[in-house]
């Protein structure tokens, strides 16, 4: 039998080329798990306003264990001591942190998966890899639920200030072209420090710091809460939930197995047995994208004219607004909307609806972003930074919208 060479490199258009470490990792990420991670889009519906946003949740992971790589490197030239096992446990917690998420995921999560996370399933993921792997994959567990002694090591994978963001936010900005959201995660990770066994970032990198919070708060109004995105993932969301709804009375929707089942089945954490997790692995966003295109064509007013929406492109108008929209104006809306449609005042509601949305850069009441300052004493960054900004990065922004059909204008 050949040796297949298992320490890879990949060419990454952010970083250059990314190392495979070890054969553990290399075939971690040759499993069919893994590779699904290729058919789900980073960005869910984003591409719909920037048209470069195609990535997947594959290419961010292999980022994010590469920035891990990085910051292990950066610890222990400072004398921070890291085990080759914790070493690897932390590679594979960050490289495995996304594998719960399923197509569309916030999409999914609020309509047919409803009652779990896609935290709670990369967990399942993991502790079925475990098995697979014969309990190699023990201490990354460990670590990425929180339950491991050295507390730095959980703030690298999840943490306001993790190699998780850092990677989405400056791959993100790369592939939609939104240059405000580029983050410069090689000068964060040279000045992360452990004290007390607690991450800390040395005082003069503050600015960096400070410019990550930025462009956090800039990709979300100009990406992820763009209204165009919003919208088209609200309408996925109200698809998604009329084909649940549809389902479970009876009706026969053509889609893929795994989809149907996910319709035709209330499964909560507790009944997510290895069945159902492969069920749920094989799922993708092209099952759901085959299903908007064959439920174009249905019978039911609702389904059909919402999967066109999307197919097309042609979406509902959405509103933003500071202040809260008044139930008066949606109300008159859905009655316009369900006299000319011949529908009830609760069908329109698939049409017109409001809601709200929240942006917080950073968040007080999380574990805080700490500060080593010269004289060895530890602050959080919003105290240590002379930047009024950062205080109101802290602040949270509310927005709230209605949406509606275009021709109701």
């Amino acid at each position: 039998m050949t040796q297949i060479n298992k320490l890879k490199i990949f060419n990454d258009p952010i970083y250059g080329f990314i190392s495979i470490p070890n054969e553990l990792i290399y075939d971690l990420i040759q499993h069919p798990y893994f590779q699904r991670l290729r058919r789900i889009s980073q960005m869910g519906l984003s591409y719909l306003v920037y048209p470069g946003a195609n990535h997947t949740r594959f290419h961010h992971a292999l980022g994010c264990m590469h920035l891990m790589q990085k910051a292990v490197e950066t610890l222990r030239f400072k004398g921070v001591a890291i085990s080759e096992e914790e070493e690897n446990a932390l590679l594979i917690a960050i490289l495995l942190h996304d594998i719960g998420h399923g197509p569309f995921s916030h999409a999914m999560e609020k309509s047919i998966v409803e009652d779990v996370n896609h935290e709670a399933i990369s967990l399942l993921f993991m502790n079925q890899l475990n098995d697979e792997f014969d309990g190699r994959l023990s201490l990354a567990i460990q670590v990425f639920k929180g339950d491991y002694h050295r507390k730095f090591m959980l703030q690298l994978i999840s943490s306001q200030l993790d190699m998780d963001r850092m990677d989405y936010l400056k791959r993100d900005s790369f592939y939609t072209g939104v240059a405000e959201g580029n983050v410069n995660s090689e000068r964060l990770i040279q000045m992360m420090n452990v004290v007390d066994g607690v991450l800390v970032i040395e005082e003069k990198g503050i600015y960096s710091v400070e410019k990550f919070l930025l462009s956090r708060r800039l990709m979300y109004w100009q990406a992820y809460l763009h209204k165009t995105s919003l919208v088209a993932e609200l309408i996925l969301m109200k698809v998604l939930k009329r084909a649940k709804e549809l389902t479970l009375k009876g009706m026969v929707l053509p889609c893929s197995e795994p989809l149907l089942y996910f319709m035709q089945n209330k499964v909560s954490l507790e009944g997510f047995d290895s069945e159902k997790l492969d069920l749920f692995s094989q799922l993708d966003d092209f099952d759901i994208i085959s299903a908007l295109k064959a439920w174009q064509k249905q019978d039911d007013f609702i389904l059909s004219t919402l999967s066109k929406m999307i197919i097309n492109r042609d979406l509902l108008k959405i509103k933003l607004s500071a202040e809260k929209i008044p139930i008066e104006e949606s109300q008159a809306l859905k009655e316009e909307f369900a006299e000319e449609h011949k529908i009830s005042a609760l069908d329109a509601g698939y049409f017109i609806f409001r809601g709200k949305i929240k942006n917080q850069a950073y968040s007080k009441e999380a574990e805080p972003i700490r500060i080593l300052k010269k004289d060895k004493t530890i602050e959080d960054v919003v105290e240590a930074s002379d930047q009024l900004n950062l205080k109101s990065l802290s602040k949270l922004v509310t927005k709230y919208y209605i949406c509606y059909p275009k021709q109701l204008i």
